[in-house]
């Protein structure tokens, strides 16, 4: 199967070239997943201002998640069949819009909405600007290491930022949502600059219909590399919905600036390590992600069980490492075996995964949270992280022997 980068035909002087169009659609992924990690470090003002519970938390997490999936099942190829840019320049007008609900609300309703809308928008786009990468990718490989990466730095940064503004400035429940807001505004005005990578083709309203688009030649990888996919993303569900609260409860800390810290640990120490590793096989990555969830977990549920911030902050940084050499090993195995219009639809298909396992466990966590507390609750989380991991190692050392038959057959 073909997976030559696809021909942009658009004269030069009218559109983005190949170099800062690849950049800047790396910024858009970062900035939205970012965007999505914003209300966690502002969870505490919540708390104190509307009573927001640990429940009502994972719940707000959670919907994002699932509104996120409704659009990866429904418009997640969309973009294969009309076009890049369309897909994206609604996405990031709908995105602004979430941000401006998220300004005004003042309580869980209008927070939900906001949420739902969000994760709608960041759904439709996702797909579409993980393609694009590849799309305009100079060199085979890239563009799956930046779709690799860009989330976690996003998710760090996103983190940080919303938990700085929120300390420092004054409204903290609406002034990030408005930088936000003003930052997507001038991204949905470069779409319009950006080259278009794909031919127009019929059948985007079937596309329409929910479903999962995964090529025969990608079922397989697909299906190895969820255990792995799972685990790393169950984990950044943790840690964006709870995360604040084991930081609480667990080691006494109140502070949403701590909270922020954890997220970005993970998160961004996700995206060094996909750096790092880059140029390394994708089945020693895949081991690498694995065997360091394993361990990163293992030493955070010690350090919670002790109250250790010294063992709980190095837990999560070395599970950080699973986290992103965990999701670059899953897209730099799966991605390779689809061809350039079956792209979005197979990237969206990773996704669902993905965020299946970033939202149902957070909703049982946060069900369990207000039953057996937290320190349980994160007892049996970690648990499960941990299980999945070791079954994603354990697959990885037994495919390397049989990788290598294939090879040399």
């Amino acid at each position: 199967m073909s997976t030559a980068t696809p021909t942009i035909s658009e004269p030069p002087t009218r559109r983005l070239a190949r170099g800062p169009a690849f950049a800047f659609v790396a910024v858009v992924v970062a900035s939205l997943l970012g965007a999505s990690a914003a209300p966690t470090p502002i969870y505490e003002v919540y708390e104190r201002d509307w009573g927001f519970s640990s429940l009502q938390s994972t719940t707000v997490f959670g919907i994002y998640a699932l509104s996120l999936l409704a659009a990866l099942l429904t418009v997640g190829s969309l973009s294969d069949h009309v076009g890049r840019r369309p897909v994206l320049f609604v996405a990031l007008a709908v995105e602004a819009a979430s941000m401006v609900v998220f300004a005004a609300a003042d309580g869980v309703g209008l927070l939900l909405v906001a949420r739902v809308v969000q994760g709608f928008a960041t759904g439709a786009a996702i797909s579409a600007l993980g393609s694009l990468l590849i799309d305009l990718e100079r060199r085979p490989g890239r563009g799956a290491v930046v779709n690799s990466m860009a989330p976690g730095a996003g998710l760090a940064l996103g983190a940080l930022a919303s938990s700085l503004v929120s300390e420092h400035l004054p409204r903290p429940t609406t002034t990030v949502y408005l930088l936000l807001l003003v930052l997507f505004v001038a991204e949905t005005a470069v779409v319009a600059a950006l080259p278009e990578t794909v031919t127009r083709r019929p059948g985007a309203l079937a596309t329409l219909r929910p479903s999962l688009a995964v090529p025969a030649s990608s079922r397989t990888p697909m299906l190895l590399t969820a255990p792995c996919l799972v685990a790393v993303w169950a984990l950044g569900g943790f840690y964006l919905s709870l995360g604040p609260t084991l930081a609480h409860n667990a080691l006494d800390v109140h502070s949403s600036l701590v909270g922020a810290i954890m997220v970005a640990l993970l998160t961004g120490t996700g995206a060094v390590t996909v750096f790092v590793l880059r140029n390394s096989p994708a089945q020693t990555v895949l081991a690498v992600g694995s065997g360091a969830l394993v361990a990163g977990v293992a030493v955070t549920l010690v350090g919670a069980e002790e109250s250790s911030a010294l063992l709980v902050l190095a837990g999560t940084v070395v599970a950080g490492a699973g986290f992103g050499a965990g999701f670059q090993g899953t897209i730099r195995t799966v991605m390779p075996t689809a061809g350039p219009s079956e792209r979005a639809g197979l990237l969206a298909s990773v996704y669902v995964v993905a965020y299946l396992a970033n939202s149902v466990p957070a909703f049982g966590a946060g069900y369990l949270v207000t039953r057996i507390g937290v320190t349980d609750t994160t007892r049996l989380y970690g648990g499960l992280v941990i299980v999945l991991a070791a079954v994603a190692l354990a697959a990885s050392v037994l495919r390397r022997p049989v990788a290598a038959a294939a090879q040399t057959d």
